[in-house]
């Protein structure tokens, strides 16, 4: 009797316990309704009792991974205070992202209007799209930082969130709701990390080892559903299980927005999300999805388990670079490229003309002198943006640089791969490394020699040896490749203009046929020319005969007129080769083996 009713005892304050437990959060209203507005989004905040101190109300300037100013705070009217009573208290906006509670130890309530920002006119510093929020009739997208603030103090503590939507609507979101229909989230880190896609969604799931993968997608007209999606995913899932040995969460979720707009996509700790242009799935199209999740996906490992303090404990007030962008994404890129060689989803000669590609982009539109870590640290500012895509290509080229030194002094014994998973081990979710010191940490866990590889190519600048350090796997780098071919030419250059293709550097033969700089290619052999298409295009004159007679549609002042033109001869000139040397040594040939497979 006596355990009996010491359980009972012991069971009732347990429920008693649970609505001051809820209490104690921040607890989150959002009404979505398309039927009353699809330009934003009513939030209601119901607070814990607050200190006279905590008088501040922050919206995010930035979020984690963006690497761009966003200030929240312009999307936001109507914020308003209220006591227990629905008395209202006065507020005062103190600056873009901040409201000051005159009576934070009575407030009780905050509501406030927050605008989408996928269609709200902002012209400087627009937010990503699929870091944003947006709202139509048959969907919605949030990102928590688009949506909610915190109190002064409460970054780190416990938050509670309710929808409001659509019966019929579905959602696809990394966190999980409770029995009263709550998403908790163990902090406004953790919210910021959850995003939500909301609507007429298709979803399908599958397993990975221990780890559930659950796909959700929202397809304007129903081309891409989530089925078909997953299993076109399914061996860049397996071989990013191979490359990591184990996968580092127990579930995680894709999140795809197919409509007209293509922006690309965005990682979190345990899921992605993706803004994608609506067209039919085929072979190309999955490719180039699966290519750029393999990227997202990755990100599990860096910056999940591998990051300094500053992303640990990250500033939302004012944004902050950190030196290390190099391994959250260059690192990242390098190995979303080599688990797909690796896994046979890439063949060598692809993987090949990805690193000519991502030379040619540093070389040609990036500057080679702005160090990696200077980018890191500039990274939101306007210089800093200038130069920051070139993280994704000058930093994976310098991490597979890194991989080809590892394996070197290791005797093919230890890579880049190898090294991550150390370091995964070593730190983990909740342990972050010293923004400071991890240049000398890494070098003491692998070679002296390292050190002055991290120095000479992340913290400065010094041009990548790229010859000599593919030349150690028996693969020729060439800047400058005569092929000896010759290929058909227009002879003239292109940029993209208004919408159009537009003629630039028109050479001679182009001019005495009426063309001139600044024209737009309409038409090429009947076919109409878009900046969408334009690739192909040029790419079936190259596939020609030179002397071949041709068909242009030109526009020029307005006036459409059609041309007949001798296509031109020149020469073939790859420039950034990598190629396979035919005459790679045995050891060469060894180095390459290891370097191609999961140690």
């Amino acid at each position: 009797m006596k355990s009996l009713v010491s359980l009972s005892l012991l069971a009732g304050l347990l429920t008693a316990a649970a609505p001051t437990q809820a209490q104690k959060a921040m607890t989150y209203t959002v009404d979505i309704d398309p039927a009353v507005s699809t330009n934003e989004f009513r939030v209601k905040l119901e607070l814990p009792k607050l200190k006279k101190d905590q008088n501040i109300y922050q919206f995010a300037a930035t979020a984690p991974g963006t690497y761009q100013v966003m200030d929240i705070g312009r999307f936001v009217s109507k914020f308003e205070a209220f006591d227990k009573k629905g008395k209202p208290l006065e507020v005062k906006q103190l600056s873009t992202n901040q409201w000051q509670l005159a009576k934070p130890d009575k407030t009780h309530e905050i509501r406030y209007t927050i605008a989408e920002t996928w269609d709200s006119p902002i012209k400087e510093h627009r937010v990503y799209l699929m870091c944003g929020s947006s709202l139509e009739q048959d969907h919605a997208l949030l990102n928590g930082q688009c949506l909610y603030g915190y109190v002064k103090g409460f970054q780190d503590k416990p938050l509670r969130i309710k929808l409001n939507y659509p019966k019929d609507w579905k959602i696809g979101t990394p966190l999980t709701a409770d029995a009263q229909g709550y998403y908790n989230a163990k902090s406004y880190d953790q919210a910021v990390d959850s995003p939500m896609l909301l609507g007429r969604l298709t979803e399908a799931s599958t397993k990975l080892g221990d780890a559930e993968v659950a796909l959700y997608s929202y397809s304007k007209t129903d081309l891409i559903k989530a089925e078909p999606l997953l299993q076109n995913m399914q061996q860049m899932l397996q071989a990013a299980q191979k490359f990591l040995v184990q996968l580092p969460v127990k579930r995680y979720t894709f999140l795809y927005h197919f409509e007209d707009r293509n922006a690309g996509a965005w990682e979190h700790s345990y899921s992605s999300e993706y803004v994608v242009n609506e067209s039919p799935l085929t072979p190309e199209k999955a490719a180039s999805i699966t290519s750029t999740a393999a990227h997202e996906f990755f990100h599990v490992v860096t910056p999940l388990n591998i990051h300094s303090e500053i992303i640990e404990h990250f500033n939302f007030v004012q944004p902050t670079g950190s030196e290390h962008l190099w391994l959250y994404e260059g690192t990242t890129e390098w190995a979303s490229d080599m688990m797909q060689l690796r896994g046979g989803l890439m063949s060598l000669d692809e993987y090949l003309a990805q690193m000519s590609s991502k030379v040619a982009y540093d070389h040609l539109q990036a500057d080679t002198t702005y160090s990696l870590s200077k980018l890191g640290l500039n990274s939101f500012s306007d210089e800093g943006q200038k130069q920051y895509g070139n993280i994704y290509q000058r930093g994976a080229l310098t991490a597979a640089l890194l991989d080809l030194r590892l394996l070197e002094l290791s005797g093919g014994k230890r890579g880049l791969r190898e090294v991550v998973l150390e370091l995964t081990k070593k730190y983990g979710p909740n342990k972050p490394f010293s923004e400071k010191t991890f240049f000398q940490e890494l070098t003491q866990m692998t070679y002296p020699e390292i050190g002055d590889f991290l120095k000479r190519y992340i913290q400065n600048a010094e041009p990548l040896p790229l010859a000599e350090y593919f030349g150690k796997v028996g693969i020729q780098y060439t800047p400058v490749l005569h092929t000896g071919r010759k290929l058909a030419t227009l002879g003239t250059g292109f940029m993209p203009r208004d919408g159009q293709l537009t003629f630039t550097q028109v050479g001679a033969p182009l001019k005495a046929s009426g063309i001139s700089d600044g024209d737009q290619l309409v038409a090429y052999q009947g076919n109409a020319v878009t900046l969408n298409n334009a690739m192909q295009t040029l790419g079936q004159v190259k596939a020609s005969k030179p002397g071949q007679e041709v068909e242009l549609t030109i526009r020029h002042d307005s006036a459409e007129k059609k041309i007949r033109y001798h296509l031109q001869e020149q020469d073939e000139v790859k420039r950034y080769s990598f190629t396979p040397m035919p005459n790679a040594t045995p050891a060469q040939l060894a180095l390459r083996k290891a370097w191609m497979t999961n140690l």
